[in-house]
């Protein structure tokens, strides 16, 4: 029963880790399309800087998360300004500019921190229920925190006014310029959540397990695949695609080494999507 009870939990404690992660891409990629592959270096980045201010400068733990959040969406902002609005609507060149941020931020951080075993101190101390069937708060606070997100930006998106705004943007951008929509202010804000996003997701996992400078490249694989899983342009199936992901990887380990479990992970999501191209609640990728 015990390991049942660790089994089920670490289901879903890994399907919310991997619906908050993919959230922040698929928001910005669905909102703006902008396939914004640097999201994994922003998550990379924000577990860096959690350790930073919550670990070696001492922040309250609840302080240094604002402080990333606040801190990624800045970043999020200058990435939109600088790197991708000159590219709206060209995908390889997105892909280039992607590809350029990741490898300068994986550089960066390994000649600065190396490979050096961190990980965040956790953001709230003790276990909830009573050993063997406990469970971390900072493990049960990463599942609630990624649910609720995942529903406050589905409230965001069909709720309010910079809400209908993105998703005018999302289907036609012209046509929205020409309805006297700011174009390059929204898309700044949906940068801004996006990577907002990412770093809740990057503070939350590194405060579980230990951070590695391409930690990023790890988990932009399982972004992808719950995206096309998901359905593009589908924010209700990232939970339905985060829970397949989070199933696989909290599963196939008991039975097979990590190397291998990867290869069964992906090759299952491979035959999901020639079953469903289109994933299973949205369109196809063209």
């Amino acid at each position: 029963m015990e390991e049942i009870f660790l089994t089920v939990t670490n289901v879903f404690i890994l399907s919310a880790l991997y619906i908050l992660v993919t959230l922040g891409f698929a928001f910005i990629f669905n909102m703006v399309g902008v396939f914004n592959i640097a999201h994994s270096s922003i998550f990379m980045a924000s577990a860096y800087f959690g350790y930073l201010f919550i670990g070696a400068i001492g922040l309250n733990p609840w302080l240094g998360l604002v402080a990333v959040v606040i801190l990624m969406a800045l970043v999020g902002i200058i990435l939109e300004r600088f790197l991708f609005r000159p590219f709206l609507g060209d995908f390889n060149s997105q892909i280039m500019v992607g590809l350029a941020v990741i490898l300068i931020a994986t550089t960066v951080v390994t000649i600065v921190v190396g490979h050096m075993n961190v990980v965040i101190p956790p953001l709230v101390e003790g276990s909830l229920g009573a050993p063997p069937y406990s469970i971390s708060w900072t493990r049960f606070l990463t599942f609630l925190v990624g649910f609720i997100v995942l529903f406050a930006i589905v409230v965001f998106v069909n709720r309010t006014k910079w809400g209908v705004q993105m998703q005018a943007i999302s289907q036609n951008m012209e046509a929205a310029s020409l309805q006297g929509i700011n174009i390059f202010r929204v898309t700044s804000i949906v940068f801004a959540l996006g990577c907002s996003l990412a770093a809740v997701a990057g503070v939350l996992m590194g405060s579980m397990y230990q951070l590695d400078p391409f930690m990023g490249q790890f988990t932009l694989v399982k972004i992808l695949a719950i995206v096309i899983i998901a359905g593009v342009g589908s924010f209700n199936g990232i939970i339905f695609a985060g829970l397949i992901m989070g199933t696989l990887y909290a599963v196939l380990p008991l039975f097979i080494s990590g190397t291998y479990s990867d290869i069964i992970a992906v090759g299952a999501v491979m035959i999901i999507l020639l079953i469903r191209p289109s994933g299973f609640f949205g369109r196809a990728v063209a």
